[in-house]
């Protein structure tokens, strides 16, 4: 076996839930690693889906399997301008044409080829560059993108229009987009003409609106950073394959964000204490009468005639 741990948890929780939640793979890939009979728990195989792990048992799998997961692959991108990192238009050309053998710096386990399904994770926009990540990699993608991600971004931003405090302080609080008020950001001011933004969220073109609300204009953005991952020194245009250490410290800040569910055992909803009887009837527009077996019966109102049409 060539990946194993304990689980500490105070409750039973299901093995395909457990390995998302460590990072070892997806839930789809936990199914598909118990159906060919690659996890064990205590020693003994798994085949059956939906199997859970109960409090001080150990799981494993097998070298098989963490192969399979270790040749899915992930890498770094300096997308130049000009370059989409989404699905492209007619005449647009997608950022992860970028990743070939010719445009690889160092070494990479794996050149991706037609069949590839690196795809990015987050975006950036034509008219921006830096890094960009693209994977195959479902819990990796759940880390960085997911909805309740916290991995932030740090951008460096060259603006046209003077800089003030007031203008800092709605970027950094009071701001909303579409009618939804931003979450805050840190912005600060880099010498003439230059901002440094760190952000929680990736709403679309966020940071070019948010110029624009307090009357600046955006004339370069470079992503720099996502999460402990830093663009350093890679050259534009080119790549590199994400190593194992950074994937990892992607998923542990992810992590770190939210309480683990399966930690302890759940808490009990809070009673809502209801109104006595006599305080629900007199808000009541009628007052029931001769309660029968199937509930209060009520008096019914007989309408008047329908006034026959006098037209013929």
């Amino acid at each position: 076996m060539a990946w194993s741990k304990k689980y500490e948890g105070a409750e039973p929780v299901r093995i395909n839930k457990w390995l998302a939640l460590e990072g070892v793979c997806s839930r789809r890939e936990a199914d598909a690693l118990i159906e060919q009979g690659l996890v064990e728990v205590d020693g003994k195989c798994i085949t059956e889906l939906g199997e859970r792990l109960e409090p001080g048992q150990t799981i494993s799998l097998a070298a098989k399997a963490s192969q399979k997961l270790d040749s899915q692959l992930s890498v770094i991108l300096n997308k130049p301008v000009g370059f989409v990192s989404g699905t492209p238009e007619p005449g647009e050309t997608p950022a992860v044409r970028l990743i070939t053998e010719q445009r690889l710096s160092g070494q990479a386990p794996a050149i991706p080829g037609r069949n590839s399904k690196l795809a990015p994770l987050g975006r950036l926009d034509k008219d921006s560059r830096g890094l960009l990540i693209l994977s195959e990699d479902g819990v990796l993608a759940k880390a960085i993108i997911g909805p309740l991600s916290e991995v932030d971004k740090e951008y460096v931003v060259k603006v046209g229009g003077e800089i003030t405090e007031e203008k800092l302080k709605l970027l950094r609080h009071g701001l909303e987009l579409d009618g939804r008020k931003l979450r805050p950001a840190k912005v600060n001011a880099e010498g003439k003409g230059t901002l440094r933004f760190v952000l929680n969220e990736g709403r679309n073109r966020q940071i070019r609106r948010m110029c624009s609300l307090v009357h600046l204009k955006v004339l370069d953005l470079q992503r720099i950073r996502v999460g402990p991952v830093d663009l350093g020194n890679l050259p534009e245009g080119k790549w590199r394959a994400l190593s194992h250490k950074e994937r990892a410290a992607l998923i542990a800040m992810s992590q770190a964000a939210k309480p683990s569910r399966t930690s302890g055992p759940a808490k009990p909803r809070p009673k809502v204490a209801s109104a006595p009887v006599s305080d629900q009837a007199e808000k009541l527009p009628y007052r029931p009468k001769n309660d029968g077996p199937r509930g209060p019966k009520f008096k019914r109102t007989k309408l008047p005639p329908r006034p026959r049409s006098s037209i013929k």
